[in-house]
């Protein structure tokens, strides 16, 4: 019998510092990491290579594996403004930790990442009259611009850094099983005993690991997973929200100002008539977009920056929130069908329509887009509707969100800007947990994107840190 002292399923930046923290604070500890795609070495894109997106077997290589989802795109880790009374980015570990220990963990994880080779540089911290200028602006048009530090670690220092973190758990002695699904939950009398896992490789490896506690870390690509967990083993969760949206891409030009000042600004409004909220997310500045592979085959949308390697074009998601409740309260499913008609519409890939045909009530042509002034960075995307997959309600807030962007940046509604569809954050099942972010199931946790705790790197990692510090028994709120 394989037993542990902790389990933790997931080897995303939330189960990577829980394990990290965990072995630093008890070191003679037995901890198993399981994730079911490749170590972060072995994890390489077809498309970054010049080639297209081939659904990668058993599972996406940008999704799937060491270092998680966002950590293999851009790799931006938001600070805080110190100045702000509020933590307004990166998810909700506040709510239920407290703003000032928030901030304190925030301190003390970034140091991790420091040590481990992240760059010292923080963007969006010098040139406060520009951002404060822009903010006035924004404000002035019912846009709120949100600005804080960030440290931007880039798609390929991403690995390296990742790779040295990986290297050190297992030099720490944790076991890191990949390449390995996580079948079930071991549940028996409302207590968590243990995990069933099989191989995603070898057909015939099966195994029942036991342990006194499991951490839940599997991120936005685990949703589906975890919320089929909840309803098979009564673990207590809620309907969240939903963000649907689309990728935007225009000239590095247009934004110079902003991405000079800000690196990353965070424009947030709630477009009439609907008002929804509508918001920006994961600027990229001279970056690429991306096509990522969740379950069942749907290709969504994303972008990458690096260090280096530069583009001519910004990218960066605009999502609106959908929150469902009486007679369908099903968010996870909902987005999962907007997936599945924006792929249908394009064959399979991703859809690209120029902001000009939308407005103009036409699909965009592959003709047209290759005479078009902003070149497309993910050329495997397929030029077409992007109207027909969103529905109506997301398309008016994306639309009239840009019109009024456009009054703070202006050139942000040029004709030729591209829209990629479709742009989904699957963080709408949220698990209910207490303030040791313990799940109704006993020994059960649940930390970052995937239980709706967290939306990005750095409250992900925080979430891990502080579960560390629980179950070590170094804290309790």
């Amino acid at each position: 019998m394989k037993r542990y002292d902790l389990i933790v399923v997931g080897a995303g930046p939330s189960g990577i510092f829980l394990c990290y923290e965990f072995m630093k604070r008890k070191p003679d500890s037995k901890v198993l990491l399981i994730d079911q795609g490749r170590r972060v070495e072995k994890r390489v894109c077809p498309v970054s290579s010049g080639g297209k997106c081939v659904k990668c077997k058993p599972f996406c290589h940008i999704t799937n594996g060491f270092s998680g989802a966002g950590a293999f795109s851009d790799g931006k880790l938001s600070l805080y403004d110190h100045e702000d009374e509020e933590i307004r980015v990166g998810g909700s570990v506040q709510e239920y930790l407290g703003v000032e220990y928030t901030k304190e963990l925030i301190d003390y994880t970034d140091g991790i990442y420091l040590d481990f080779g992240a760059d010292t540089r923080l963007e969006g911290v010098s040139d406060t009259e520009t951002i404060n200028a822009y903010k006035e602006r924004a404000r002035k048009y019912g846009v709120d611009l949100i600005s804080i530090p960030i440290r931007h670690l880039g798609t390929e220092k991403s690995h390296e850094l990742y790779k040295a973190m990986q290297d050190e758990l297992e030099r720490l002695g944790v076991d890191i099983l990949m390449e390995t699904v996580v079948e079930d939950l071991m549940v028996k009398d409302g207590v968590v005993t243990g995990v069933y896992v099989h191989s995603a490789v070898i057909d015939t490896f099966k195994e029942t690991y036991y342990g006194d506690k499991v951490a839940i870390a599997v991120g936005r690509k685990g949703a589906k997973w975890l919320s089929e967990m909840c309803a098979k083993h009564s673990i207590k969760n809620r309907s969240g929200v939903v963000d649907i949206g689309i990728r935007y891409e225009l000239p590095d030009h247009i934004m110079a100002e902003v991405n000079k000042a800000m690196y990353e600004a965070k424009f947030v409004a709630r477009p009439k008539p609907y008002e929804d909220k509508v918001r920006t997310f994961c600027q990229n500045p001279s970056g690429f977009v991306s096509a990522e592979v969740y379950d069942g085959g749907l290709i969504l949308v994303n972008g990458h920056s690096y260090k280096e390697k530069k583009s001519n074009n910004t990218n960066l998601a605009i999502l609106c929130s959908h929150h469902f409740s009486y007679p369908f309260d099903q968010p996870l499913l909902y987005g999962r069908n907007i997936a599945k008609n924006s792929n249908l519409l394009a064959n399979g890939q991703v859809l690209v329509q120029r902001l000009g045909d939308i407005l103009s009530g036409h699909r965009t042509h592959e003709y047209w887009l290759n005479k078009n002034s902003v070149v497309p960075t993910l050329q495997t995307a397929v030029a077409g509707d992007v109207t027909q997959a969103l529905g109506y309600r997301t398309m008016t807030n994306i639309l009239e969100f840009i019109r009024m962007v456009d009054n703070v940046v202006p050139g942000f509604a040029s004709s030729d800007n591209l829209l990629y569809s479709p742009e989904i954050k699957f963080y709408s099942n949220e698990i209910i947990i207490d303030s040791n972010f313990e799940t109704s199931v006993k020994g059960l946790y649940s930390i970052g994107d995937g239980g709706g705790l967290t939306r990005g790197l750095m409250q992900a990692s925080i979430s891990g840190v502080h579960l560390a510090r629980v179950l070590a028994k170094d804290i309790a709120l």
